[in-house]
């Protein structure tokens, strides 16, 4: 494997580093509105009765078991979609990453390779060596996983939501996958969209395959307005061999990635909150019921949870445009290759000036008829207080 450059990831330590929004503060409404009706995020309160000690080794159990679920050798592919659903990038990976330390000093370190594009001053019909540029990763531990990235953790359902500060990762993978030696640092290479490089918010949500040792990594980025600058998908396989790298081929148009959401949907969801503690906040029973009237998706969800037998209901209304639903509420789904799509506000610095909770969602039909998905929910600072991971079937 040629090595062809190194990169390293930072993390800014800036005073107000924790809140992604701090610029809107003065656009704040004294006397804010509520979340509308159905995006509105219910306040449930977690349960205080376990003692502290009994938390934090419970910490460092999750923190082990995090960083088992994410070692080893990964064989995987990038692909970047604008939030239209379209394919601008797909770039090939492969990442490594083990632990070292014990108790609260344990530490994750990771390696990302990318493999870089054939350069233009190759020779004509020589088959050039594949070069990869590699890229460190900063570390990660107790301190990290909870001040900075915010994590949610489920180890029986091998999910995680992760916040990062700044886009470099990803800004980097499609430098080095898309212009390699050819990279001239400019600000808006030619034919390249870069991330912004000063995101009002990044957020990975990572689900695992139930069918074999794969998963699928998303990344919203969010642009300093609070819009959806890009969508990112890494999608990887684990193992030492030689493994080809997994991609999303898209073979159908808009129309048809809806379909396969279709129909009635039963499950169940876990709320955590966020931290490395990550004790759960609620449970519930879910039923979730999608069907298309001509362009408009309707879904009704209900959800069954709680020791007082609460029920919630959700109607929602949207219009389907190619790759795009945009329900009532201003929240959109984008609708990718792969059983996958991606739910996010239409504008995330509206609801933070107005007060207002928000949520990111990853969703990944793997096989049909069965789905999981990720929920990242957000107070109205832009903070993330909790995730919640749903496991459902089509009956």
């Amino acid at each position: 494997m040629a090595m062809a450059s190194t990169c390293y990831s930072t993390i800014s330590t800036s005073l107000n580093s924790n809140r992604p929004f701090p610029f809107l503060s003065w656009l704040r409404n004294p006397n804010p509105n509520p979340f509308p009706s159905s995006f509105r995020t219910p306040k449930i309160r977690a349960s205080n009765s376990a003692p502290v000690q009994e938390d934090h080794y419970m910490s460092i159990d999750n923190l082990r078991r995090f960083f088992l679920l994410n070692s080893g050798k990964w064989t995987g592919s990038f692909h970047q979609f604008d939030g239209n659903g379209n394919l601008l990038q797909k770039i090939n990976t492969r990442l490594s990453a083990s632990s070292y330390g014990e108790d609260e000093l344990i530490s994750l370190i990771q390696t990302l390779y990318i493999e870089q594009p054939q350069s233009s001053t190759s020779i004509s019909g020589l088959q050039e060596e594949v070069e990869w540029a590699e890229y460190k990763i900063k570390e990660t531990n107790m301190f990290t996983v909870d001040k900075y990235q915010e994590i949610g953790f489920f180890p029986k359902e091998r999910a995680f939501s992760l916040r990062y500060q700044t886009a470099g990762m990803l800004e980097t993978v499609l430098r080095q996958g898309v212009l390699g030696e050819d990279d001239t640092g400019e600000e808006s290479p030619k034919n390249l969209k870069l991330p912004s490089r000063r995101p009002s918010l990044v957020c990975e949500n990572c689900l695992y395959s139930q069918e074999k040792d794969r998963r699928a990594r998303a990344f919203h980025i969010m642009d300093p307005r609070g819009f959806v600058d890009m969508l990112i998908i890494f999608v990887e396989d684990r193992g030492d061999g030689p493994l080809i790298h997994p991609s999303l081929v898209d073979m159908v148009d808009g129309k048809d990635r809806i379909l396969q959401f279709l129909g009635r949907w039963e499950g169940h969801s876990v709320t955590k909150r966020s931290g490395v503690y990550g004790s759960t906040m609620a449970e519930a029973d879910t039923v979730a019921f999608l069907e298309m009237d001509k362009n408009k998706l309707i879904q009704d969800v209900t959800s069954k949870g709680g020791g007082r037998d609460v029920r919630t209901n959700v109607h929602w209304t949207g219009t389907v445009t190619n790759n795009l639903v945009e329900f009532e509420g201003a929240y959109q789904l984008t609708l990718l290759p792969g059983g996958m799509y991606m739910g996010y506000p239409s504008d995330i610095a509206r609801s933070v000036a107005e007060s207002k909770s928000f949520h990111l969602e990853f969703c990944w039909l793997e096989a049909p008829g069965k789905r999981q998905r990720l929920v990242r929910t957000y107070d109205a600072e832009g903070l993330a207080v909790s995730s919640t991971y749903f496991s459902e079937v089509r009956v």
